[in-house]
């Protein structure tokens, strides 16, 4: 057996690449795409087909996507079905995010497991409010606050992360746009929610909070689709080739 000895700038050359990213992030980054999909699926059909619910004694009927949210569709004959889709769908959005970005080696382990914690709190509040319906109303209040409150911080923070990775910095700049947007949208709801049963026969909170759901969960998509796609650095390299 021969030995050649690398040249400087060979061992540089190794030096700088990042570490191989495995088959099994590529494919968990998916769940980042199916978990908004499976929930807003969920929402949308069922939504149609609920006759409405009771809460707290006062009967919310017929069900009315505009002015209900999508949280009492937890309750009555269609909550066995949203339920599970809140918990199947945080926790396919968790995985999506972790394999997402053990698909950007360019980031620091520090750095990427704090993308992961911010994002993570998203699919912890979905899966919070698939456990504790409307009735109880704290630890849901707390899922939802979570689930929509959350990526005001944390899509800024991620966004400011990514920029410094050349690849990901179009995408960053887009993210960090829309911790502003997302503060805007909860701002609406917020406006134009009441906190009663009543509240939710009449009024738009039910519209309101489904924009700012989609808009949410659309974030989720975008990164889930290009890590699992790879497409930044394929941007790059073809730019810089």
């Amino acid at each position: 057996m021969t030995y050649r000895r690398l040249e400087p700038a060979e061992t540089y050359d190794i030096a700088r690449k990042p570490p191989p990213t495995g088959e099994t992030a590529r494919l968990m980054a998916l769940g980042a795409v199916a978990g908004p999909i499976l929930f807003t699926v969920a929402w949308l059909v069922l939504g149609f087909l609920s006759p409405g619910f009771t809460i707290f004694g006062t009967r919310i009927a017929p069900y009315s996507p505009v002015s209900a949210g999508i949280s009492g569709l937890g309750l009555g004959p269609t909550a066995p079905f949203m339920n599970a889709a809140f918990v199947l769908s945080g926790v396919l959005m968790a995985v999506g995010v972790v394999g997402t970005f053990h698909r950007i080696p360019e980031l620091g382990t520090a750095a990427r497991w704090c993308c992961i914690m911010l994002l993570g709190l998203v699919p912890l509040g979905s899966v919070m409010d698939g456990i504790f319906t409307l009735e109880s109303f704290l630890p849901h209040f707390v899922g939802a606050g979570l689930g929509f409150g959350s990526p005001v911080l944390s899509f800024l923070i991620t966004g400011l992360l990514l920029y410094r990775i050349p690849p990901w910095r179009r995408f960053a700049n887009w993210l960090i746009v829309g911790s502003p947007l997302t503060l805007a949208l909860v701002v609406l709801y917020f406006a134009t929610f009441s906190p009663t049963a009543e509240g939710a026969k009449t009024g738009v909170a039910g519209l309101t909070e489904r924009i700012l759901i989609i808009e949410v969960l659309a974030w989720f998509v975008a990164l889930g689709w290009l890590a699992f796609r790879g497409h930044p650095r394929a941007s790059a390299a073809g730019e810089e080739s």
